[in-house]
């Protein structure tokens, strides 16, 4: 049984790293659980920088060495998202702040900060890997498939 959460949105700065892979892990732990066909995910970036772009290919190689396609196109964020959405997670505070800046008092509960569905690792923001070097990219599907794991875990009664 599913919660009235229908749909998830995963934002990052540019949409080419970060939200990209969490929408990806959740994809494959939705269709892993049965749930794909009731609950939709999308991702979106602040910023309009990459619109139209794939994801960064550091980051689709490390998510296909752990056999995880990384589809999709960046696109900016928009007001209307924020109506169409159930949940908005942010991956950083910058990100976080820049959506509640975005936001009406009807939106705000809606956002929340990624690594708060965290269990296994302590973070308290996805680093963004952009500038760093396979590692960052390393990390941050540890923390996505850690944190997505974590929203499934409230999506769904157990399975």
């Amino acid at each position: 049984m599913v919660t009235g959460i229908r749909s998830i949105l995963f934002v990052c700065m540019g949409n080419i790293c970060r939200s990209p892979a969490g929408e990806n892990v959740m994809r494959r732990l939705l269709e892993e659980a049965g749930l794909d066909g009731h609950i939709r995910c999308d991702s979106a970036g602040l910023i309009d920088y990459h619109v139209g772009e794939p994801p960064d290919a550091r980051m689709s190689s490390a998510g296909r060495r752990r056999g995880l396609p990384m589809t999709g196109s960046a696109r900016q964020v928009t007001r209307a998202d924020l109506d169409a959405f159930d949940l908005i997670l942010a991956m950083d505070d910058d990100n976080y702040r820049g959506l509640m800046a975005l936001a009406s008092d009807q939106h705000r509960e809606k956002i929340r900060r990624f690594c708060s569905y965290c269990s296994r690792h302590p973070d308290k923001e996805v680093p963004d890997p952009y500038y760093g070097g396979s590692a960052g990219f390393e990390h941050v599907l540890d923390l996505m498939e850690d944190g997505c794991k974590g929203v499934l875990a409230q999506l769904a009664e157990p399975l």
